[in-house]
């Protein structure tokens, strides 16, 4: 099996300011997934796909084996993530004139993942021939029992009621919420045409809440630097 890495990292960023390169435990926050992809050794190949020289600059610097420039369609704020994966992905085959078998997507902002769970997508996706394999961890609020909604008159129900009502909500079936961590596709499903990342056919490998944080905020950044001071992975 070939497998290619994938690493998506804009320049711009409105939750926090360049933080695809701001410094996290002691080196850049692409560094971290960069390293991790590496030293998984489950990789043909690491590529970075961004429409930032800085970015690139810096992630040749960590041991990416390309950077592929991503069109403006695909880098602005509303595009969906799916095509730029596939752009990059095509970019490099082109370049390398290899033919992947697995594309794997490490989002740049969820640096808790350790090289075990890039290893555990990838042979859940190998062994089940599923079309592809999504990370996620046990939700923390249920649709089911205490996550609402507000209708037109501004009144308050659950956001997926229930046949028969809820008391508790270890009672609630089981829910997860995706943590954008390691997300893996056969190249005939990258190539589908689908732009989302679920289908008919993907199944979930689940994460603890600790490795599953995607830094969005200040509040994130702050949090995972501590995790990472706390378990011994700050440089």
């Amino acid at each position: 099996m070939k497998r290619l890495a994938i690493i998506c990292a804009r320049g711009g960023s409105k939750g926090i300011k360049g933080k695809n390169l701001r410094q996290l435990a002691g080196k850049p926050l692409i560094a971290h997934t960069i390293e991790q992809a590496k030293d998984s050794k489950a990789f043909a190949a690491v590529a970075v796909s961004s429409d930032s020289a800085e970015i690139f600059e810096t992630a040749r610097e960590w041991g990416a084996d390309h950077v592929i420039k991503r069109p403006a369609e695909l880098a602005s704020d509303t595009a969906p993530k799916v095509p730029a994966i596939r752009h990059c992905a095509e970019t490099v085959e082109t370049e390398t004139g290899i033919t992947f078998d697995v594309i794997v997507d490490l989002d740049a902002t969820a640096p808790l993942r350790n090289i075990d769970d890039i290893q555990g997508v990838i042979e859940l996706l190998e062994e089940s021939g599923a079309a592809n394999v999504v990370s996620a961890m046990p939700a923390r609020r249920s649709p089911y029992f205490n996550l609402v909604e507000r209708d037109e008159n501004s009144r308050v129900h659950l956001s997926k009621p229930p046949k028969t009502p809820i008391a508790r909500r270890q009672d609630s079936p089981e829910c997860f919420d995706l943590n954008a961590s390691v997300f893996a596709w056969t190249r005939a499903a990258l190539f589908s045409g689908n732009d989302y990342v679920l289908g008919g056919d993907t199944l979930l490998y689940v994460m603890p809440e600790e490795r599953s944080i995607d830094i969005d905020t200040e509040t994130d950044f702050k949090f995972v630097e501590f995790l990472m001071t706390q378990n011994g992975t700050a440089a």
